[in-house]
């Protein structure tokens, strides 16, 4: 009988290649928990941690707090997906201070006093160091006065109106004369858009970025604002809404609807023959998480105005997709706020490091000036305002769903309370 040696031998062969790749994974492991050990010693718990927030000498605890059921899911989902590959990539480089992160995720609900309890919950009993959380306006004023009240520190992802400042919490996203106003600036230059009609979701975010828009598009751009609509979220029937488009004929539709609803009114646009090259639209709220629900197909020619597209040809960006795409599949995509709930983390772990604790006051006082020049969007550096300087881009959505930017600013300063729009 002849022994088939060489399959053995292949079979040996492969089991102690297996075992020298997990013998050196374990090892590598080992070395990250070395180095987190050793650099933990340099900051003991007692020194870095002196408010009685939840860390340890291995761990530091931060909440998630994002509705990831209700109508806010489609946009909110790509945000804690984004916060927890960060997450996973500062632990897999070491950690903070020596420290792994922890989270404790809860779900707003897509309902504001549900934000409220949550957060009373994550600061008051989780006592965690920081929060990562909400999407809209009306989930961020709802638990607004419970961090400055318990003095927690939120990372506010998402662009909004402006027309706030608070010392606990930090906005990665744009606001108002980020977004709005070089977009409408942009609109009258390059399309030549005279008549206006606003349309949004009806709660304090698209109410306020549409008073800031007609204010700008009268006194500015000396254009006409020809209607003006508010639908609660979770609407689905736009039908009046688009005859009374028909009707007007603006030179531009500038929208901000949010959440499921952005579904059916484009869809129903497109089933009244209201394509985007008959009628021309201007988004603030539409990204590629929105575009993945929608189709592509029902916002082809669409423009959306935002700091960040997912083609964005960066060196950053190219990594930030690579790793997203790994770790979520290949079809998973990203959009504005998505990029902005990824910086949070990040920006946190610089501030905590600069600071060289974990302690809110002095983590707030380290953070003004803090610059990521290769961040997924590009450059960002922290205002001593809490906002971010950033650019601005407009993009064109195409039929496969993906957007070409036709516009790109320089940096933009914020300014969250621009003279004449309060």
């Amino acid at each position: 009988m002849k022994l088939n040696i060489g399959s053995k031998n292949g079979s040996l062969k492969g089991n102690l290649s297996t075992k020298k790749k997990a013998l050196a994974a374990l090892m590598v492991g080992a070395s990250l928990l070395m180095i987190s050990v050793a650099h933990g010693t340099d900051y003991p718990t007692a020194k870095v941690n002196t408010t009685g927030l939840a860390v340890t000498d291995t761990t530091v605890t931060v909440g998630i707090l994002h509705s990831v059921t209700g109508t806010m899911a489609i946009s909110e989902t790509g945000s804690v997906e984004a916060e927890k590959l960060a997450i996973d990539q500062i632990n897999a480089s070491g950690g903070i201070l020596g420290r792994q992160i922890k989270v404790i995720q809860e779900d707003g609900a897509s309902d504001w006093p549900t934000f409220a309890e949550k957060s009373h919950k994550l600061l008051e009993q989780d006592k965690v160091a920081a929060v990562m959380g909400c999407w809209t306006s009306a989930s961020r004023k709802a638990v607004l006065p419970v961090f400055e009240h318990d003095n927690g520190l939120l990372y506010y992802p998402t662009f909004y109106e402006g027309l706030e400042q608070s010392k606990n919490v930090f906005y990665t996203g744009q606001e108002a004369t980020q977004q709005i106003l070089a977009s409408l600036d942009w609109a009258s230059k390059t399309l030549g858009a005279k008549s206006f009609y606003l349309v949004g979701s009806d709660y304090i975010w698209p109410r306020t970025s549409m008073k800031i828009a007609r204010k700008h598009i009268e006194n500015v751009l000396k254009g006409t604002v020809v209607g003006e609509e508010y639908y609660p979220l979770g609407s689905t029937q736009f039908g009046s809404l688009i005859n009374k488009i028909k009707l007007k004929k603006p030179d531009l539709v500038f929208g901000a609807v949010v959440g499921g609803s952005n579904v059916a009114w484009f869809k129903q646009l497109n089933a009244a023959g209201l394509t985007f090259k008959k009628q021309p639209m201007l988004t603030i709220s539409v990204t590629e998480d929105e575009v993945l629900g929608i189709g592509g197909e029902n916002v082809e020619g669409l423009y959306s105005s935002m700091k960040y597209f997912q083609t964005l040809d960066l060196p950053g960006n190219k990594a930030f997709v690579d790793a997203f795409k790994k770790k979520y599949g290949e079809k998973s995509v990203i959009g504005d706020v998505t990029e902005s709930a990824y910086l949070g983390p990040w920006l946190w772990k610089r501030a905590v490091e600069a600071a060289g604790s974990f302690d809110v006051d002095k983590v707030i006082a380290a953070s003004p000036n803090i610059e990521w020049k290769d961040s997924p969007h590009g450059y960002a550096k922290i205002d001593p305002n809490h906002h971010l300087w950033m650019k601005t881009r407009i993009a064109q959505w195409q039929k496969d769903g993906t957007a070409k930017i036709v516009m790109e600013s320089d940096v933009i300063k914020p300014d969250p309370f621009p003279k004449g729009y309060q």
